[in-house]
């Protein structure tokens, strides 16, 4: 229970404070639920779509999912997403080191650059696209199930990453993270998305469209391989992973599942 009240500690506003002294063990080891705190928000999501398609057509309730979202977790993975926008602009000098440092100076920087902007606006309207179609398949409750389970995916996307990743800075609460991250918090979280998958959407899928519904689980390997990638990136671009940076990651992997739900729907159902 202390680990899942870690985890809404650090991915929601809740007002969740634990008593007592919190070792860099237990808040690494509270990633294990991030899946948990997912499913919390994806239910907020899936009741405030099943309620407002009834009276208002699929775009305003892509608006409104979209802005339940954000208020949720307080808008800080937009935050991350905007400030590793920023810090890849910056424009090489043909050192490598000096290169990272210089975006990781910028990534810490509180003001907010045009990129980073641009990367918030694309992201928060390709999601509007995207959840707008979803939400118009003609099986409104396999729609709902792929709301539900996007910030279940994307929050546990974050996992494999601080697993296979190294931390770009010397403090800092990612560094915690990345540093302390076992591979059975790792196989932990995943064994959740699994169950949940497993219990709430492919009960549901494969009685209505059979095998094809099992075509849909490809997005959790989709998603490791996200992770990997992404981690692979950081190490280049800036030395490793900051929390900002697996913020943008937890953005960009919702952008990939719901492109990949919406492929499945359009030519699987």
């Amino acid at each position: 229970m202390r680990s899942v009240m870690l985890a809404i500690q650090f991915l929601t506003i809740l007002p969740v404070r634990l008593k007592g002294l919190v070792s860099e063990r237990d808040i690494a080891r509270s990633a294990a639920f991030f899946p948990v705190v997912g499913a919390v928000q994806g239910f907020l999501l899936l009741v405030t779509a099943m309620a407002l398609l009834r009276i208002l057509p699929p775009d305003i309730v892509s608006g409104c999912i979209i802005t339940i979202a954000l208020v949720s977790n307080g808008g800080f993975h937009l935050d991350g997403l905007a400030d590793s926008f920023d810090a890849l602009a910056v424009k090489s000098s043909g050192d490598p080191v000096a290169d990272r440092e210089k975006r990781l100076s910028v990534m810490k920087d509180s003001s907010t650059g045009a990129i980073g902007v641009v990367a918030i606006m694309m992201v928060i309207l390709l999601k509007f696209v995207l959840i707008k179609n979803v939400l118009s398949f003609q099986v409104p409750l396999t729609a709902f199930l792929i709301i539900f389970f996007m910030p279940i995916f994307s929050r546990w996307i974050m996992v494999p990453a601080m697993y296979h990743g190294k931390s770009a800075r010397h403090d800092g609460l990612g560094k915690i993270f990345l540093e302390n991250m076992s591979l059975q918090v790792v196989i932990f979280s995943s064994a959740l998305v699994l169950l949940i998958f497993a219990i709430i959407f492919e009960t549901h899928l494969v009685g209505i469209y059979g095998l094809r519904a099992l075509l849909v689980v490809g997005l959790l390997p989709a998603g490791y391989l996200l992770a990997y990638i992404a981690v692979l990136f950081c190490s280049i671009k800036f030395g490793g992973l900051t929390g900002d940076t697996l913020g943008a990651l937890s953005e960009l992997s919702e952008i990939l599942y719901l492109m990949g739900s919406f492929l499945w729907l359009q030519h699987f159902i």
